[in-house]
């Protein structure tokens, strides 16, 4: 490959799972999209609901307003129908139907980037337990110190309200 792509910014996670949408799998794999559908429909008892599927409109429409992907000006161009995403399976299963060597390699590079992912969040453990514990904590301590937060802050407001006067500069006589 030429250039370097960034896969982990292609990853999403829709539905609750990780998926990378069929555009930019054949962008990656270097073949026109309709190309990748084709082999695709081709081989559909390779790919179940949870290897691929189809995203819905309402999805769709809420992914292509976070990435900026629009219409020609004259309302055409761009897809005819929601795109298909693949699963971390359903893309181990793409290098079965495409058999190029770009294929290959591109699906090695995807699955250590999913690798890497799942090693991060396994390390991440705890991090919700933690949150909820600094959570409770918190509310604790507002609990117990909401006088005192409320007459800070409305010592703030007055000094915002009727600033004092400015100082003086040093060495200066009047």
């Amino acid at each position: 490959m030429n250039k370097i792509l960034p896969i982990n910014n292609m990853i999403r996670e829709i539905r609750g799972c990780k998926v990378m949408l069929d555009s930019d799998l054949a962008q990656l794999y270097q073949v026109e999209n309709r190309a990748l559908n084709q082999a695709v429909k081709r081989n559909m008892e390779r790919f179940p609901r949870d290897f691929m599927f189809r995203l819905t409109k309402k999805e769709w429409d809420s992914l292509r307003s976070q990435i900026v992907i629009s219409k020609l000006p004259d309302g055409r161009g761009g897809r005819r129908g929601a795109p298909y995403v693949f699963t971390e399976h359903g893309i181990l299963m793409l290098s079965s139907v495409l058999k190029s060597d770009i294929a290959i390699d591109v699906n090695i590079k995807i699955m250590r980037v999913f690798v890497k992912m799942r090693q991060y969040a396994l390390t991440q453990t705890g991090t919700n337990e933690q949150i909820l514990e600094l959570r409770k904590l918190l509310l604790l301590y507002i609990e117990r110190n909401d006088k005192r937060v409320d007459d800070i802050i409305r010592a703030l407001n007055s000094f915002i309200a009727s600033p004092p006067p400015p100082a003086k500069p040093i060495g200066f006589r009047p």
